[in-house]
């Protein structure tokens, strides 16, 4: 969940050390008008680590939207939620790039800048931070979010899912084929969005290395796409309650539980077999009729 324990490769491993970067140009962020953080003293500030941007001390959400070529336009979209333990963003991996591959595949995709909680504006003061969070093992939270404990987070997914349904005839999106898929941190906003985002009402969620913990799931609880590396610090070896409950509750799940691959793999290029979950999150959208398959 943290981006401290996210290694890629022994080479990405070298470059573990946060530095900062000037904010880059986002021209194409929308503001989702949930307001400024309550509270807030720190400003918005960009690192680069293992080879990625990251975003922390976010205080205003937006949503930047990736489109696909008109003539390859499915009318499926998808609100990509990047993870970061609610501390930090990995905007790279597991935002840009995932709306990169989606808008290629005819996915109209929108990355989730969404508030993060407050951390110290010094980056090495940051980085002890994490390193001294994660030095005794990680530990991975009981339940996902609610209202009660990520209230902004999850009006920051709700007003993405309103905008994006808004806008959809400009943006040849069809409201009710509207879905979403978080990175850790990212997947448990997306769980909860689910579970208890009220009126969002995703069609379909995936969840990539996010809590396996047991949850009530509603009667229509949206088709779930779930991976998991099976040496995940995190999440890979606590059970299997949340395929169990969706199962329970009589509704689609497809869960892919790879041998190797750690947290927080994403798109980075990886020589384990990890790397595949997003051609297989393909195929699963293909098998359900929201894009066209590969040919």
């Amino acid at each position: 969940m943290a981006v401290a324990i996210a290694l890629a490769s022994p080479a990405q491993a070298q470059n573990d050390q946060m530095a900062q970067i000037a904010t880059p140009a986002q021209p194409d962020a929308i503001d989702l008008g949930t307001g400024a953080l309550p509270g807030a003293k720190a400003h918005e500030a960009w690192h680069s680590q293992y080879g990625s941007q990251f975003a922390r001390n976010v205080t205003v959400a937006t949503l930047t939207p990736f489109l696909p070529d008109p003539a390859r336009a499915t009318g499926t979209a998808v609100i990509v939620a990047p993870g970061g333990g609610f501390t930090t963003l990995s905007m790279q991996n597991e935002g840009w790039d995932v709306a990169k591959a989606l808008a290629a595949r005819g996915v109209a995709a929108f990355v989730l800048k969404y508030r993060l909680n407050q951390t110290p504006a010094d980056i090495a003061a940051y980085q002890q931070i994490e390193r001294t969070r994660f030095s005794g093992g990680a530990t991975p939270p009981a339940t996902p979010p609610t209202r009660m404990n990520f209230g902004p987070q999850i009006a920051d997914a709700r007003a993405a899912f309103a905008l994006v349904r808004k806008r959809a005839g400009e943006w040849h999106v069809d409201p009710a084929r509207v879905g979403m898929v978080g990175f850790s941190a990212g997947a448990m906003l997306t769980l909860a969005t689910t579970l208890d985002g009220q009126d969002a009402k995703p069609a379909f969620i995936g969840t990539i290395y996010g809590p396996m913990a047991p949850v009530t799931a509603p009667a229509d609880a949206p088709p779930l796409f779930v991976a998991l590396a099976a040496d995940d610090p995190l999440f890979g070896h606590g059970g299997y309650g949340l395929i169990d409950s969706w199962r329970a509750a009589k509704r689609p799940v497809e869960f892919h539980f790879f041998e190797q691959g750690g947290h927080g793999f994403g798109m980075y290029p990886k020589t384990t077999t990890s790397t595949g979950w997003f051609d297989e999150f393909a195929r699963w959208m293909a098998m359900h009729g929201w894009i066209k398959a590969a040919n």
